[in-house]
């Protein structure tokens, strides 16, 4: 499985942010914006903490399991990844939707001074910064699932002592 990519992240954010500051220019142009749902920031949060809870609760089992912790319950690997397959969904998910709010957020912030578009637009950043943090606990999430490197891979073509 292969490492979450910041520039990669990154990179969707930016070109979602482009295309969503053009295309809310182009429909306020054309009629109505359609408004920031107040749940969008809501439901971002919710995933950072539940991915967060994730990694923590993972972080306390492996730590326990090396320290040979009587009693302590293991980690299944199966599991372990399925939740860094999550974590790295839920990041590019919200790379992709941090990115088109922060476009229509940058469109907003011209609009200030109209009480309805200013609402929209704190929505919009709230949003952004959920998503953020999304992202930073996937990443978490990720680093703590992470297999220790193989003392052998460090060193190809040396011989192993028997």
């Amino acid at each position: 499985m292969k490492e979450l990519r910041i520039r990669v992240l990154a990179g969707v954010f930016v070109v979602a942010g482009i295309l969503s500051w053009a295309g809310a220019r182009l429909w306020n142009s054309i009629g109505t914006l359609p408004s920031v749902p107040l749940a969008a920031p809501v439901v971002l949060a919710l995933i950072a903490v539940i991915l967060l809870a994730t990694a923590l609760s993972l972080r306390a089992r492996l730590k326990a399991q090396r320290d040979r912790v009587p009693d302590a319950k293991g980690v299944d690997p199966m599991m372990a990844a399925r939740a860094v397959v999550f974590g790295q969904a839920s990041a590019l998910v919200a790379a992709l939707v941090a990115g088109m709010y922060g476009g229509m957020g940058a469109f907003l912030l011209e609009y200030l001074d109209i009480p309805a578009r200013r609402d929209q637009a704190v929505y919009a950043g709230f949003s952004v910064v959920a998503g953020i943090g999304v992202i930073a606990a996937a990443i978490f999430l990720e680093r703590v699932c992470k297999l220790p490197e193989d003392e052998d891979d460090d060193h190809p073509g040396t011989a192993t002592a028997a």
